[in-house]
């Protein structure tokens, strides 16, 4: 990568950071210089100081306007990924008076440097990109950092990768691939296998492509440790069914499997630092094509929990297999079950793209989540599981709907549907991802994007610390 964090040494070249309307902080040549550049120190601006020669002698990374939020230093610190695209070759560091969550600022740096360059012909994205060495700010857990790192590029390669290399199969390769890496066991569930294991719903959504739908089964972690379990919904490519959307509606379809993208960051997390679980992760891997064999609107389907449900929509295909899923992982009662899905329009709608709802009864785990998410820019909101709302899945003829009737609280009835699927866990929770970034920002460009998870483990590594490889 262009971008590594290093010890410290003399040789760093000084960062300063500046509010819009507060440069007179700056030492005089960088102030100066500043002034002669029309610099206004706008959030993310990026001016390189000249020293003798014309070589660099510093940065300054604009903060933009002053802000009285209490994430602040959270949220401003993410503007130091702009640093990884506009600092020259070289040794770098915070100035010491730099006021900057030094963490979410270092590992900011580490994320500002992706680049998606699989399908790019000639020169790829790294051969162009500035080699920097940043100095580690002091107290900083580097190792952690890049672990953290490498977990979300892992979730924004797999999303970004079309469907046509990134099937069932492939994404089965992917989880046996993490497995390899930390010792981890693999186990799949595949094609007509589904109906004699009992995952009806999962072959029924995947039997109309070519690609033979699956369940993976991945497991790590000492047997006694506490059981934390990870579903990920893995739908490679969502046609609508045949409920089809409309063309625009299939453009990004590929980032569909987002959930199982993000639920193997996780695990990658968890597993490079040793938390002390015994983790399971549970992945339906299914595309949902059009066929002769494709399932219909008006099929009742007969889940694995037993429940049958019947088909409002064969567009609402996700909630199917993760129900499968969610039941397996339930009938051994972990202690925390937690799911991702790129699973409605509707929480778009709610809480637009960058702002993933979550879903659970537990109220402690709600109230970490949420304080995790704040302390690590890597935002969340709770959102309520109305049951008075669960009477609008009744189906006349079977024991739910997988829709409603109308189009109100579509995020929250999807995870009502869910909720019915799961009954042993201590505690369980459900996010709504969107698992894509629509424009580019300090720490990644326009592409897939990792969502919940930095948070997540943040809990994760609060309640369960392990070894802290």
């Amino acid at each position: 990568m262009p971008i590594s964090l290093i010890d410290e040494t003399n040789e760093a070249l000084p960062v300063w950071l500046a509010e819009a309307g507060g440069l007179e902080a700056l030492p005089d040549a960088a102030r100066a210089w500043a002034k002669v550049a029309r610099f206004g120190a706008e959030a993310g601006s990026v001016l390189v100081v000249p020293g003798e020669g014309g070589a660099p002698a510093g940065a300054v990374l604009g903060l933009g306007k002053p802000d009285s939020r209490p994430d602040a230093a959270e949220w401003r610190a993410l503007l130091a990924g702009n640093l990884a695209r506009h600092l020259p070759d070289g040794d770098w560091r915070f100035a010491a008076e730099a006021a900057v969550d030094r963490d979410v600022a270092a590992l900011a740096l580490l994320l500002g440097q992706y680049r998606f360059a699989r399908y790019r012909t000639g020169a790829k994205g790294d051969d162009k990109q500035p080699q920097i060495r940043f100095q580690a700010p002091q107290g900083v857990d580097t190792a952690e950092l890049s672990a953290i790192a490498d977990a979300v590029f892992l979730a924004r390669d797999l999303i970004n990768t079309p469907a046509n290399d990134m099937g069932p199969a492939e994404l089965e390769a992917a989880a046996r691939g993490l497995a390899k890496e930390f010792g981890a066991t693999v186990e799949t569930v595949e094609g007509d296998a589904l109906l004699a294991g009992n995952f009806p719903m999962i072959h029924a959504v995947g039997r109309a492509s070519a690609s033979a739908p699956r369940l993976i089964d991945l497991v790590w972690g000492k047997p006694s440790d506490p059981k934390v379990t990870l579903v990920g919904k893995g739908v490679v490519f969502d046609t609508g069914g045949l409920d089809i959307k409309p063309a625009a509606g299939m453009l990004l379809m590929k980032k569909d499997m987002g959930g199982a993208a993000n639920v193997l960051a996780l695990a990658r997390m968890v597993m490079a630092r040793g938390l002390g679980v015994r983790l399971r992760v549970l992945i339906p891997a299914v595309e949902n094509a059009i066929a002769g064999a494709a399932f219909r609107p008006g099929d009742v389907l007969t889940s694995r929990k037993g429940k049958t449900v019947e088909i409002g929509n064969t567009d609402a295909e996700g909630r199917l297999v993760l129900a499968d899923a969610l039941a397996l992982a339930d009938e051994e009662a972990p202690e925390l079950l937690i799911d991702m899905a790129t699973l409605t329009g509707a929480a778009r709608v709610a809480l637009g793209p960058d702002l993933p709802p979550f879903y659970t009864a537990d109220e402690g785990f709600a109230a970490d989540l949420a304080a995790a998410g704040q302390r690590t820019a890597d935002p969340l909101w709770r959102m309520p599981l109305w049951q008075p709302y669960v009477a609008n899945l009744a189906s006349k003829i079977a024991d739910t709907n997988n829709v409603t009737s109308d189009a109100f609280a579509g995020s929250l009835t999807a995870a009502l549907f869910l909720q019915g699927f799961v009954e042993k866990a201590k505690s369980w929770t459900h996010l709504d991802i969107f698992g894509w970034r629509p424009k580019p920002g300090p720490t990644g460009p326009v592409g897939g994007e990792a969502q919940g998870i930095r948070a997540l483990y943040a809990v994760l590594k609060q309640r369960y610390p392990g070894d802290q490889a």
